[in-house]
């Protein structure tokens, strides 16, 4: 106050309440600096350091808890016998191994985000299509990757040769049980790219999962655990395949012309990035192989034609973050 007259107040809103009103405009308003730097801090091409506790779950198989940012989910692996005798369709002799796991449904994966774990996801309310999307995404990378050993979910009893069967031939292993593996994944908070970080948790989990000695008892004529812990196999996985997901801020629109756009590779996107992006890609490299990582899968939606050096740009941040995850899991 100055001469008994009160200063007019400020025109400008507060950041929270311009990030709330325009939040396209305000993401857009950090890129778009000489040095663009995203409203969470994160420089474009920069993601998140995941941390992960295995273990987590006492009452299950396996379990895995990953938070990346303000993205937490927890991940736990839960195995029940399915008997021979009850399949309805019993797998030919000829079919293929990898192909058993798919035909048998041994992987069940559910993904529950209506925990309070956002505003968007409240307590009580029916599943929504985002987890839906995110279950059978996790299914068909499961299928395609071959992850999974289909010996270590096999039940089998050698018999014995009986009278019937020709001088010549041997004992034989009858399939008589097989592992069901049920892969529940509860988000615990979300703040973007659900799918890297469930993906990793289902990996930590298949890591630390445990799986008791099972056999078929001849005389009771059903399949019985062993107790011993010793006699437990952990299971045993063929690769550790990562998920990198990027979204693609652009300022194109039908009122401009296609070379005025700006476009901006957001790697590892909070919420609030993807909710203003038109289009993602979900790059899923396996490791063993190579030193970069091959490529399993490309996942692509929203927006028209990605440019191939948006593209090339994206599969480079993929593989160094590969290298990194890999590491980290198979520590784990």
């Amino acid at each position: 106050m100055a001469n008994g007259v009160n200063a007019s107040p400020g025109l400008s809103f507060p950041r929270e309440t311009f990030q709330k009103l325009t939040p396209g405009p305000f993401l857009h308003a950090h890129l778009k600096r000489p040095s663009p730097i995203r409203p969470n801090g994160r420089l474009p091409e920069q993601q998140r350091t995941p941390t992960v506790n295995a273990g987590s779950l006492t009452h299950s198989n396996g379990s895995a808890v990953v938070r990346c940012g303000d993205t937490a989910i927890v991940c736990g692996i839960r195995a029940e016998i399915l008997l021979a005798s009850d399949l309805p369709y019993p797998p030919s002799e000829d079919l293929d191994d990898d192909d058993l796991i798919e035909h048998l449904g041994l992987l069940v994966p559910n993904v529950e985000l209506s925990t309070g774990c956002s505003p968007a996801h409240l307590p009580g309310n029916p599943p929504g299509t985002l987890a839906q999307s995110l279950t059978y995404r996790i299914l068909a990378l499961l299928h395609s990757s071959n992850i999974i050993d289909p010996s270590d979910l096999k039940i089998t009893h050698l018999e014995a040769q009986t009278d019937e069967d020709l001088p010549d031939v041997g004992p034989r292993q009858v399939k008589k049980a097989y592992w069901t593996l049920y892969i529940d994944i509860l988000a615990i908070a979300l703040d973007g790219n659900a799918f890297d970080t469930a993906w990793m948790a289902v990996m930590a989990a298949f890591r630390d999962t445990i799986l008791p000695k099972a056999y078929w008892d001849q005389d009771r004529e059903m399949v019985l655990c062993s107790p011993r812990l010793a006699e437990a196999a952990r299971l045993k996985l063929r690769d550790i395949p990562v998920a990198s997901t990027f979204s693609i801020f652009s300022t194109a629109s039908p009122l401009k012309r296609k070379d005025q756009a700006e476009s901006w590779i957001l790697a590892d996107p909070d919420a609030l990035e993807e909710e203003n992006s038109k289009e993602a890609l979900t790059v899923v490299l396996v490791s063993k192989h190579s030193a970069g990582g091959n490529m399993l899968r490309v996942e692509k939606s929203g927006g028209a034609v990605l440019d191939k050096v948006f593209t090339a740009t994206c599969v480079r941040l993929a593989e160094a973050r590969c290298r990194e995850l890999s590491t980290m899991l198979e520590a784990v």
